[in-house]
């Protein structure tokens, strides 16, 4: 069953959860696929099993943290019974966008295409990620003058703490493979995403550009993400349409126009297939920008 000190913090203005901080002790909660529509930071102190995550699955053991956006499906198998740690907030209570600078998650723990939503725990973090729940749910228990700004600033150091613990793993991994002629193909893929996805939507667009087979890069895709071409590039594009939905007020079509959707309806139809729910129902939920009109 599940611990039964969960604590949440509602925004009154939404009815929206705002904040929540829970531990657990089995699987029940996660046992089947979740779409939340707040970010979720899992600690799995103990146990093991699989992960599924959007396209693909990852196996973890103990002392791993896993980090999942809004409305990004997961769901968890237990080889062995799991046991740890969760914080969700919703963007309205502290958005990763709006404070990219200041914590820099986005793209290392969070909307991060090319790696896995996951970061191995290592002794020193574990024990601040411990003393900060602490806090966290003293607070939370207690709460006094200027609690959100004493939650924020919690919640900033957890960020951090494991955007930096993340980061270095990624440079390890880096290091390790730089011998290895794929990753080059691989950087340059990366390059050619970010700079064309929202004109070029096909996995033959990009094969053209590094001059090699649609099958071989498929491969090489496959091999090193765990997704196909197709999947990166709806992702990216999936992930644009977000931050334009929480941070601006353009209309669904201008957004879609910018993406490279000429018809609305259509990549109305496209959001909804990847991201499990309409664009405006996903601002609606999730946008942030609704807050600063």
């Amino acid at each position: 069953m599940i611990s039964s000190d969960i604590y949440t913090l509602i925004n009154p203005q939404t009815g929206n959860l705002a904040f929540k901080v829970f531990s657990f002790n089995d699987n029940s909660h996660f046992d089947h696929v979740q779409r939340l529509n707040y970010y979720s930071l899992i600690w799995i102190k103990n146990g093991k099993g699989v992960a599924k995550a959007d396209f693909s699955e990852y196996h973890f053991t103990q002392n791993t943290l896993f980090a999942f956006s809004p409305y990004q499906p997961f769901m968890f198998q237990e080889n062995e019974q799991i046991q740890g740690i969760v914080i969700n907030f919703h963007p309205d209570f502290f958005c990763i966008h709006k404070h990219h600078q200041e914590v820099a998650c986005n793209g290392v723990l969070f909307n991060n295409i090319y790696n896995p939503p996951l970061v191995a725990v290592d002794e020193n973090t574990s024990n601040t990620f411990k003393m900060l729940f602490e806090q966290i749910t003293a607070e939370m228990q207690n709460p006094a003058l200027a609690q959100y700004e004493l939650l924020v600033s919690y919640l900033k150091i957890f960020l951090i703490t494991a955007s930096r613990l993340k980061a270095e793993q990624q440079t390890e991994i880096l290091i390790n493979t730089a011998e290895n002629k794929e990753p080059f193909i691989l950087q340059n893929l990366k390059n050619y995403i970010e700079t064309h996805f929202k004109t070029k939507h096909s996995a033959s667009d990009y094969a053209d550009l590094l001059n090699i087979s649609a099958k071989t890069l498929a491969k090489i895709t496959k091999t090193h993400f765990n997704k196909t071409l197709t999947d990166l590039i709806s992702e990216r594009i999936i992930i644009e349409a977000k931050r334009e939905l929480y941070l601006t007020n353009k209309a669904v079509k201008e957004i879609a126009y910018e993406l490279g959707y000429a018809d609305e309806y259509y990549f109305s139809r496209f959001f909804k297939t990847n991201a499990d729910i309409s664009p405006q129902a996903y601002r609606d939920t999730v946008g942030f920008g609704r807050a600063m009109v």
